[in-house]
């Protein structure tokens, strides 16, 4: 029998490592930034080309490497951190598996200069699909810098499913504040096409995550703090007003680490559950401090995912934690922590005795007995604390009489009868009802707005649309991955008839809005675009303009939910059947239905 298991080449064995960790150009800027972080760096810049298709850079001013490590750490496995199995519980740097090199240059074009501080010269390395071409001696500056060119360039598949650019690049500012929460002590600067995206100096952590996420979010903070022989939780939880409908200001950090961790997630939501609408989420930035050996940080390719030894009592000292916080800063009701006899919840271990609690009882107390007392209260008739029977009560259980309700319902249902002047009538704020020839026709107004936006938004898309200056420009102030994003959306938002443009900063101003838009909130609206457009990343490039229209429209169209007189009906069913598809809403649903005379006589005589 011939045999048919061969070893694969490294080369191929690499790229397929490679499909787990580099999974786009924002997991080649998180494996090189903590590789610069491990390095003792006090400064990392990260430069990025084409939102990392092209270029992705990282400087550091760290410890360097020699031309022996700096030839090995290119090998499959090659780590500084790790010598036998048990040093993976006792892990506190960033980067360990030794794959993250291999694979970066299984996939790119890689230019590697290196010097240590007790090296006279540095290395230069370059290496193309996993082929060293060259190794030699190059003057340069202490520390590394290390240039991924042309990521997956080899692998056209891979590249061509890459995102559009300002997805990709938001995908690399997530990443980049994810090192930057945890380490603030670090000066650390992104540039993106020669444009300084973040310049952040090093500081204290509060002053790290305004200057991350802008001066808003500050006021909107409070702090947390909490030590037990289990865990440290320190940093801050946002007050319920600052709460939104959208992920992407929620950071878990486990010793330094970003994490993911839906368990703990659920524990701090719970804290919030009667100041919030269900739907609404709070930012967070919250830090753990747990001895390594507690838990497994080797759960995940990337690292993301962290498993602790008792996750049980991480969740109650976390969700504690958050409710003293809100209870202390006047967010919710809280015990008071600092008063004498405070409640001492323990923690429990699986497997650790369980001590029942000791309670002193008198078993000769008689609580019927004259004079029996329970503190210095007297329950007797005369006593204070009897309180009065209420007078009427019996009308609480009288019957209503039927035929009084049935008259009232009659004359309120007769309210709705349309005059025979008018050939519709709207029910509820909400649906537009009028008689056709096959039965009734009922209108969702909210569907039918929609419609008409979204088809007016798509005749100005490649055009310009026509702009409705505002009195007062509007200016406003959003993170900086919000920023790229809106950055990706302005020409299409500039042809439907928007004028706003950055205005330094993380700032916004809004001068005009489209004229279609009267009377809508211009900061509230590009909000919520952005909110909706944050969730739906990874549109094909030829989707995005239908897919802001569609947004805009839907975001647009909630005015249409109100009273309406008969000429405003009479115009929104006119727009309405302009429209090329009158009959669905651009997310499919339907506009309008018929009732025929068929139904209603079915309903009216029960067949």
């Amino acid at each position: 029998m011939p045999d048919f298991i061969k070893v694969l080449p490294d080369s191929v064995a690499n790229q397929i490592a490679a499909g787990e960790v580099i999974q786009r150009p924002a997991s080649v800027v998180k494996e090189l930034m903590e590789n610069a972080v491990d390095s003792g760096a006090s400064r990392i810049s990260v430069i990025i080309r084409d939102a990392g298709r092209t270029l992705v850079q990282i400087i550091d001013n760290g410890c360097g490497m020699s031309e022996s490590d700096a030839r090995i750490s290119f090998e499959r496995h090659a780590t500084s951190k790790i010598r036998k199995a048990d040093d993976l519980f006792s892990i506190r740097t960033m980067g360990f598996r030794g794959e993250a090199m291999a694979a970066i240059a299984a996939v790119a074009q890689v230019e590697l200069k290196t010097k240590s501080r007790e090296a006279a010269v540095g290395t230069r390395i370059v290496i193309n699909g996993s082929e060293f071409e060259v190794q030699e001696p190059e003057g340069c500056p202490d520390g590394t810098s290390i240039s991924v060119k042309n990521l997956f360039y080899n692998i056209p598949a891979r590249r061509k499913f890459l995102k559009a650019q300002s997805t990709e690049l938001n995908h690399i500012i997530t990443e980049f504040q994810r090192v930057a929460l945890a380490n603030p002590d670090l000066t650390l600067i992104l540039t993106h096409n020669n444009s300084e995206v973040y310049n952040l100096p090093a500081a204290k952590r509060l002053e790290r995550i305004v200057n991350l996420f802008g001066k808003s979010i500050g006021q909107s903070l409070v702090s947390i703090h909490t030590e037990t022989s289990i865990v440290k939780v320190s940093g801050y939880i946002g007050k319920p007003e600052s709460a939104r409908k959208r992920y992407g200001e929620q950071f878990f950090f486990t010793n330094g680490r970003f994490m993911k961790h839906p368990y703990l997630h659920r524990a701090v939501m719970q804290c919030y559950e009667t100041l919030i609408q269900p739907d609404q989420i709070p930012p967070y930035f919250i830090f753990l401090e747990t001895d390594p050996a507690q838990i497994d940080v080797n759960i995940h390719p990337t690292k993301t995912e962290i498993k602790f030894e008792d996750e049980r009592a991480v969740y109650q000292i976390v969700q504690a934690s958050v409710r003293e916080s809100l209870g202390k800063s006047g967010l919710m009701p809280s015990l008071d922590f600092n008063q004498e006899g405070a409640i001492d919840i323990p923690i429990f271990r699986p497997g650790a005795p369980i001590v029942p609690p000791m309670i002193s009882v008198n078993p000769d107390y008689n609580p019927f007995e004259q004079g029996a007392s329970a503190g210095d209260r007297e329950w007797t008739s005369n006593s204070r604390y009897t309180k009065p029977i209420p007078e009427g009560w019996q009308k609480l259980f009288a019957t209503s009489d039927p035929n009084k309700h049935a008259d009232s319902f009659d004359q309120q249902d007769r309210l709705d009868v349309p005059s025979e002047s008018r050939n519709w009538i709207q029910l509820k704020n909400k649906y537009i009802m009028m008689p056709v020839k096959s039965g009734v026709m009922v209108l969702n107004q909210q569907r039918a707005m929609e419609r008409i936006l979204f088809e007016e938004f798509l005749k100005h898309q490649g055009g310009s649309g026509n702009s409705q200056q505002l009195l007062y420009p509007v200016t406003f102030e959003v993170n900086q991955a919000d920023l790229s994003l809106l950055e990706g959306m302005l020409p299409e938002l500039r042809a439907i008839g928007f004028d706003l443009e950055p205005f330094g900063g993380q700032s916004v101003i809004i001068r005009g809005v489209p004229s279609l838009l009267e009377n809508q909130d211009p900061r509230g609206l590009i909000e919520k675009l952005l909110e909706i457009n944050r969730s739906e990343t990874g549109l094909p490039e030829e989707q995005i303009r239908q897919q802001i229209a569609r947004n805009l429209a839907s975001v647009s169209s909630r005015s249409a939910v109100r009273a309406m007189a008969e000429a405003e009906m009479q115009v929104l069913i006119d727009r309405l059947f302009a429209c090329t598809h009158p009959q669905y809403d651009p997310g499919g649903r339907l506009v309008l239905t018929i009732l025929t005379v068929e139904e209603l006589e079915k309903r009216l005589e029960g067949r």
